[in-house]
């Protein structure tokens, strides 16, 4: 089961599909998989927030608290055992308890559900987590009150949606989410998983993809003039933070040109060591890059790799139509106010990523209000996704193309 943010369910089954496996259900938050030899590859999914193996899936589970009794007897009978092998095999971990804290770390429960009933989380967790207990000869450390488990606990989670709940454990001793590179970090830094999520709209991992389906159902069939075979992408964040947006991107097309651009210089430090980080680690493959002045750039970059450039997004120091995608998260003013010429219009952003934008060329951003106050710019797709109680929305942007037979307008901006 992998869990997601709300609102890229359907994107992180493309990827599940796209690694052989077969999806068989899609919650809230949550996508039901199989796969015929489950191994350590399940832990590289990237638009995941996390991967668990689930261990029991029960009905019956409705809004009456008797049904929390159905819910213990199911997490009795798990086959511990046969979990434990598996995850072990997943995940690497070598007992029970043993997800970097060692057996004494015990384990937690974690509970969620959709809609209202006269139980709370808290009763779902210790509900299973008092059955759990004797199987599998651990501690269980209860999150009633406040209390927090220790570092390296087994992690369960219990999710129910209408009557149908299930059972999981996670498969490794942490999140996905937490990504091994991303120690450097600033305020509204973007979410992994999400990054991920646009990275893999803007660059379908297969250099000739079929067409991918978006939440709304229908399909939208990635630019393949931008995807060139033989010649590197050039992808580009004009206000790229700690660097998340290009290092995911580079998860999908490792020999991508990718450009960082961001008027904070420790934003770029972060950038730059997040990159070397992921370079050394499981992305393996390029040099991150090193961090440079102000200055204009004659040419893309050549080759693959990354670079991270010190300059004001409202006067980029790129070419006209240099970049094949941008990915964007602007800063809106939630958590990181505009700074520089954004200050004081932000509508610059728009204007420039029109000019630095291929002519085949694809944006794909994360916006706080309409995509459609993008003007100059087509609306392939806008998946709305919930985060830290916001619902901003992944806009997927085409250059807009001018009917033949009308007369010829200047660009905006």
């Amino acid at each position: 089961m992998a869990r997601a943010v709300h609102g890229i369910e359907p994107l992180v089954a493309a990827e599940i599909l796209s690694w052989g496996g077969e999806v068989r259900r899609v919650r809230h938050r949550e996508v039901w998989f199989e796969v015929t030899a489950p191994g350590p590859e399940l832990l590289r999914l990237r638009t995941a927030d996390d991967v668990l193996l689930a261990a029991a899936v029960v009905d019956g589970i409705g809004p009456e608290r008797a049904c929390l009794r159905r819910l213990a007897a199911a997490a009795r009978d798990i086959d511990v055992e046969e979990l434990v092998r598996l995850r072990r095999v997943v995940g690497g971990a070598a007992g029970p308890g043993d997800a970097g804290g060692g057996p004494g770390a015990g384990f937690e429960v974690s509970a969620t559900f959709v809609g209202r009933r006269p139980y709370t989380r808290f009763d779902i967790e210790d509900t299973v987590g008092e059955a759990l207990a004797g199987p599998l000869g651990l501690r269980y450390h209860a999150r009633r009150g406040g209390r927090v488990p220790p570092e390296g606990a087994m992690a369960w989670r219990v999710t129910i949606e209408d009557d149908l709940a299930v059972i999981a454990v996670r498969a490794a001793g942490r999140p996905l989410h937490r990504r091994p590179y991303k120690l450097g970090s600033i305020r509204g830094t973007l979410h992994p998983p999400l990054a991920a999520a646009m990275a893999r709209l803007a660059l379908p991992p297969d250099p000739a993809p079929p067409r991918h389906v978006g939440t709304a159902g229908h399909a939208v069939p990635p630019d393949a003039a931008a995807l060139r075979r033989g010649e590197p992408v050039t992808v580009l964040d004009p206000c790229c933070g700690a660097g998340t947006t290009l290092v995911e991107a580079y998860a999908f097309a490792p020999h991508a040109r990718l450009l960082g651009v961001d008027l904070d210089p420790a934003a770029l430090r972060a950038a730059a060591a997040n990159a070397a980080r992921a370079r050394t680690g499981p992305l393996a493959g390029h040099s991150p890059g090193a961090l440079r002045a102000p200055e204009p750039l004659a040419a893309p970059p050549g080759g693959g790799g990354f670079r991270w450039v010190r300059a004001d997004a409202g006067r980029l120091p790129v070419p006209d139509g240099v970049a094949d995608r941008v990915l964007v998260n602007p800063p809106w003013g939630r958590q990181v106010p505009p700074a520089g010429r954004l200050a004081a219009d932000g509508d610059l952003l728009r204007r420039e990523v029109s000019r630095v934008l291929a002519a085949d060329g694809m944006v794909v951003a994360l916006l706080h209000g309409s995509p459609h106050e993008w003007r100059g710019f087509r609306v392939e797709e806008a998946l709305e996704v919930s985060l830290s109680g916001r619902r901003p929305v992944i806009a997927v942007l085409g250059r807009r193309v001018r009917r033949p037979g009308r007369a010829s307008r200047a660009p905006a901006g």
